[in-house]
Parts: structure tokens; sequence; C-alpha cells
């Protein structure tokens, strides 16, 4: 297949070239260059922008849930409507994301997600009329954290690492498992981050009451994350700076984001971006259920949720995961923190590519990676999805 998209204003990681055009060929981007310089003829497809801007597609590599639908539900019909979802606002590839539960459960919805990738490899989905994003991997978040930072995680299923356990979970995932998050104050966690660095994977510092120090000491064995900055980790101080003041101080690492203005106030945001820059910055949606749906009861993690006001907290008042969608998080980088959009975009498309290691191929619009594209407006509604198969 060929496709042509003329009159955009394309955002590259670096500026945004207006007035430009991009060619497809296959699934790849061959063409890049002011409007007019080649012929429209020829083309299977020829999009018109119409001035708005062409991105690379958003990729939220921390996810639960959308659309009444959740990752723990360990079915096809969950992952499918969820990606659904997630192409309509911008997204086109995620991780789906675990929370803490029984052994079981997490192993059946691991199962799932990779199974479900299979499927998605061999094109035997069904993408017409609306693109699925492609479900990219899994991120484990939890079981190996600390009861006083649980957050929203299930306290009776905690646990420490088990590298053992580590290793069993990886097999049944088909390599599958891109991130895994954890408090590295627990016993053997140095040991797990060391195991889980020298397998290819993401480690993210979450969920911790871990000290500057120990923090410090986790980015050394291998972790290069930390899950939701402020959220879920040691209050940061002048005396004891905790985990948030490691990752802060650190170049090493990444820093993941809910910038809907409940989780952080913009100040908050905009001392995170002032402090890691527009490279180490990574916007997830941590979205629960009741993302796309109107406020009411739901569940994340077996814990019902009163969602209220955009805000989804459990029966004490803890904030239980969002109800962001990425395209909503770009926006508000833009109006609340002053972010220039390039950036903006960039931190929701070719930070958390390499945060995971699929840069080379996605993140970003360069000749010869992957046509994942969307086009949206000033305001960041999403006018047309291109997802590479």
């Amino acid at each position: 297949m060929s496709l042509f998209i003329k009159s955009a204003n394309i955002i590259t990681p670096y500026e945004i070239l207006y007035g430009f055009e991009l060619a497809v060929e296959g699934t790849k981007i061959k063409h890049i260059a002011p409007a007019g310089t080649l012929e429209e003829g020829g083309f299977d497809e020829i999009i018109d922008a119409k001035g708005n801007y062409l991105s690379p597609g958003f990729i939220d590599i921390h996810t639960h849930a959308n659309s009444g639908h959740d990752t723990m539900d360990a079915t096809f019909e969950a992952l499918d409507a969820m990606a659904r979802f997630h192409s309509k606002n911008g997204v086109t590839g995620f991780l789906a994301t675990t929370m803490t539960a029984s052994t079981a459960d997490t192993k059946k919805a691991i199962k799932n997600v990779s199974d479900y990738m299979v499927q998605q490899k061999h094109g035997t989905l069904d993408i017409s009329n609306n693109p699925q994003a492609e479900v990219l991997g899994l991120y484990l978040e939890g079981p190996y954290f600390s009861l006083a930072k649980k957050g929203a995680q299930s306290p009776e299923y905690l646990k420490n690492p088990d590298i053992d356990e580590l290793v069993d979970l990886i097999k049944l995932s088909g390599n599958s498992i891109k991130v895994v998050a954890l408090a590295p104050e627990l016993p053997y966690a140095m040991e797990a981050v060391s195991f889980l660095h020298s397998q290819g994977i993401t480690v993210s510092a979450g969920h911790s009451d871990a000290s500057f120090e120990i923090a410090k000491n986790a980015f050394d064995h291998g972790a290069t994350q930390v899950t939701h900055i402020f959220n879920g980790m040691k209050s940061f101080t002048h005396r004891e700076p905790g985990i948030a003041g490691a990752a802060l101080t650190d170049e090493r690492v990444y820093c993941e984001m809910i910038c809907d203005g409940i989780h952080l106030h913009p100040g908050a945001m905009r001392l995170v971006v002032n402090a890691k820059g527009k490279d180490k910055v990574i916007l997830i949606s941590d979205s629960m259920m009741a993302a796309g749906l109107q406020d009411g009861e739901y569940t994340l993690g077996g814990q019902k949720v009163i969602v209220k006001d955009r805000q989804a907290r459990l029966i004490d008042g803890t904030l239980a995961g969002s109800t962001l969608t990425l395209n909503q998080a770009v926006y508000n980088m833009v109006k609340m923190v002053g972010v220039p959009l390039q950036d903006a975009v960039r931190m929701a498309s070719l930070n958390p590519a390499r945060a995971i290691g699929i840069d080379r191929y996605k993140g970003s619009i360069e000749i010869g990676k992957d046509a994942d594209l969307i086009i949206f407006d000033e305001e960041l509604n999403i006018l047309n999805v291109v997802k590479a198969y």
C-alpha cells in the first residue's frame, strides 16, 4: 500500500515542519519534504491534513484499562476494546499494564496479553474503519511493592521480589514483558533489578518508600525509570529527597508523569520538566476502566473505585489510576506547563519508545520508521490515525 499525506504541519522530535508532505510505502515512512515535491498521482490513498498537525502516534507504556475493560480481565474482548479506544485518542501502541493480584490472576492476564499479541502480529484482527492500537508488550505494576506506599495496589498480594517467579513470568509472556515496577528497598530487590536489566527489561522504581541512597543504588544496578513521579513514593523533603529526588537528579532515569492536573500540581510538573528536560519525561495515562466513561462506581485491582469529576479514588480517598487519555496529557503539558508542542509530543512518543527499547523503528517521524501516524488539530482532537501493521 502507498499513502500520501499532504498539507501537514509535521512534528519531529526537534521542530515542526510547516507545510510539508509525507509518503508511506508499505508500512514505512519513505518521504518527508516541503509541499509540492511529489506528484500526487500513483498513490493508493491520499489524505489531506488541511494544515493540521501530523505527529507520530502516541505510545502509552503505563495504562491498565479504559472503556469499561481492564488488562486484568484477561480476555481478548477486553484488550480489543482497549486497543480501539486508545487508537481513537491518538495512541498507536501501548503496554497492557497489570495490577497487584493473586499469582493465578496475574499469570492469566499475562498469558492472555501474550496470546493477543501473537494474533495482532499475524494480522487476524478486524481493523476496518477504526485502526487498533498495537499491544507492544506488558508492564507489570506489582506485586513487588512497599506496603507503606501501596496506593491502590491490593495489600494482600504484595510480596518481595523473586527471581524464580520472574523467570516463570517472562517465559509465560513469550518474552513480551517490557517493564517491571518494583520497590527497591525490599529484600532481594537489587538482585531482581540486576537480573531484569540483564534480560533487557526496563526496571521502574515505584510504590516505594526508598531513601535517596537506596534509590541511587537501584539506578546503579540498572533501574532506569520511576513509576508516576511523586505518586506512590516517599515524599520529597530538603533533608531526605527520597526516591523522587534521586530520580530528578540522575540523568540516566526516565520519569513517568500523569499530567491530568489531579495527580500533580502544574508547578510540580514544571519542576519535573525543568529537572529532566525534554528527553527524560514520559507522559502516561495510568488509566483505569472509567477512562472514556461517565462518573460512577468501577473497580481496579478488585477494589471499588468511585469516579467523580474525572477523579478516580478508592473508598478511603486514595487515588486509583486516572481517567486521562494521552492526547489530553499532551494538551495539558502545553496549556498547563507551557511545554512546546513538539516537546510534549516527544514525551508521549519518542521518549517512551526509547525507554522500552523500540525507538529504532517507532516513536518519531523519520524516514524508514514505522508509519504509526496521527493527525490532530490545535486542541489535540484526533482527526485521523494511520497504523502500520
